[in-house]
């Protein structure tokens, strides 16, 4: 039997929902074209001209979207993304008002998603933490509406979006197994039971399948990328220390924040929850493992609109403290919002950028420059032997010169990330053009190496030229691997 909660019949609050998830499409949409594409879009789209079941760093999802909608435009490339965060806001609401939350709950939930520091500033780009927490929202609504209806043909869709989710990045089975356990600790065990639950996995496992056979075949390159993201997080986001006010700055300050901790505790404590407790004990789960293997902090992302939802149902029915209900208004919305637009979006012209003193995007500095970048290659190349190949040493500047490279140079090789996968340099090659801090194995395998100058502007990198290979590629280019930064 289904869970009975006030308001659990009410009809989504069409109007007021649509239009703060169409007033953040339209943002997305707006600002998508300002600056030009982000480094790990170009990625995507080099690793989409080189179609494959499995990745180094990712599974095939987002490659695919690349490929199929590779027509030299960041807005086009970014349509996926602005879909994905305005359909997160109706799905968050769904969550509140399958939670038994009113037109007002669900108008918190989705004014929370808007303002969500993370799901806004990913939103503007093509990438695995946009559409990721996306999915994870649809599965959260699937599962809490099947507890409330007992619809088993719901776990089937559960399935299927798991498997994309999966296919998107993997860190959805971390999910899964903590929810399991969660669920035969406290229950509603009877979800276990249900055969279509069990359908549901084996579709996920058939749409999984492939991109794991590859990760086998090619000795789990995942596992090694999981702890050279470790390594960044220790040394780039400050590792354990930081790891909770990071998620929770990215939850968003002060509603996004505010509303995550009192629906999580709500979750834990009212009995009202009760049949969603295990929920609340997976988020809890997921918050320990990640901060155990040093997860990046955005990967809690995909839990939020469930708390929020929460909140916003308690909010809603008066049980929330008075001081505090003030968080629930639209002029602490719209204040978070404007505090949270100049470093989350390309709200200023390019040319404001050379400013210091006005706030940057943090993602900024890796959506310009590269078309600047790749016309000094050009130039150097042109004054090189033929035949030499280019080697980068990060994938973002093999990316951009795949994309704008045009006719002028050869196809450029990385051993960084999955770009270590994509291509390697042809045999004929002695000569290496090579972009970028050098690496010991110029010095080791090559016989020259001596500097060409920088490449200047907003993306400027030294670059090298390495002659008199020692070795055929097939024993040197191994040694260029590197799955961290």
């Amino acid at each position: 039997m289904g869970v009975t909660l006030e308001h659990a019949d009410a009809k989504l609050a069409t109007a007021p929902v649509f239009a703060i998830a169409g007033a953040m499409g339209a943002l997305l949409l707006a600002v998508s074209g300002r600056y030009g594409f982000f480094g790990d879009e170009l990625y995507f789209l080099a690793a989409g001209r080189h179609l494959a079941w499995g990745y180094a760093d990712q599974p095939p999802l987002l490659p695919l979207l690349a490929r199929l909608l590779d027509t030299g435009s960041p807005v086009v490339l970014r349509l996926p993304a602005t879909l994905a965060t305005a359909a997160g806001v109706v799905f968050a609401a769904l969550i509140a008002r399958e939670l038994g939350g009113g037109r007002k709950a669900q108008v918190l939930t989705a004014g929370a998603f808007a303002v969500c520091t993370q799901l806004l500033g990913t939103g503007h780009y093509l990438a695995t933490s946009t559409i990721d927490p996306f999915l994870w929202t649809v599965i959260l609504w699937l599962i809490v509406r099947w507890i409330r209806t007992r619809d088993d043909n719901l776990l089937l869709w559960v399935g299927g979006v798991t498997g994309l989710a999966l296919n998107t990045k993997f860190l959805i089975g971390a999910f899964w197994v903590i929810a399991v356990v969660a669920l035969l600790a406290i229950g509603p065990r009877d979800l276990l039971k249900r055969p279509k639950l069990w359908a549901g996995a084996g579709i996920a496992a058939v749409m999984v399948a492939p991109t794991l056979i590859w990760q086998a075949a090619n000795g789990w390159p995942q596992l090694e990328m999981g702890q050279a993201i470790s390594a960044e997080v220790a040394s780039i986001w400050g590792g354990r220390l930081l790891y909770l006010p990071s998620a929770l700055l990215l939850a968003g300050l002060p509603v996004g924040a505010l509303l995550v901790g009192y629906g999580l505790w709500r979750l834990l404590r009212s009995d009202r929850w009760h049949a969603y407790r295990f929920l609340g004990w997976t988020t809890v789960g997921l918050i320990l493992l990640f901060f155990a293997v040093n997860g990046r902090p955005y990967y809690i992302t995909g839990m939020l609109p469930l708390c929020w939802a929460v909140a916003a149902v308690e909010l809603e029915s008066g049980r929330a403290s008075r001081w505090w209900r003030w968080l629930a208004t639209w002029p602490v919305y719209l204040l978070s919002l404007l505090v949270l637009l100049p470093g989350a979006l390309p709200i200023w012209p390019q040319s404001w950028l050379a400013d210091q003193d006005l706030p940057r995007p943090v993602f900024s500095s890796a959506e310009i420059g590269w078309p600047e970048f790749t016309d000094s290659v050009a130039a150097t190349y042109r004054t090189l032997p033929p035949g030499t190949a280019i080697v980068t040493r990060f994938y973002w500047n093999s990316a951009a010169l795949d994309h704008y490279g045009g006719g002028r140079l050869p196809e450029p090789s990385s051993g960084s990330r999955g770009y270590w996968t994509l291509t390697s340099p042809p045999d004929t090659a002695d000569a290496v053009l090579y972009i970028g801090e050098p690496q010991e194995v110029l010095k080791q395998y090559f016989a020259e190496v001596r500097p060409l100058g920088r490449t200047g502007g907003a993306q400027d990198e030294p670059m090298w030229l390495a002659t008199g290979r020692t070795r055929p590629w097939s024993e040197v280019w191994p040694a260029f691997r590197n799955l961290g930064l």
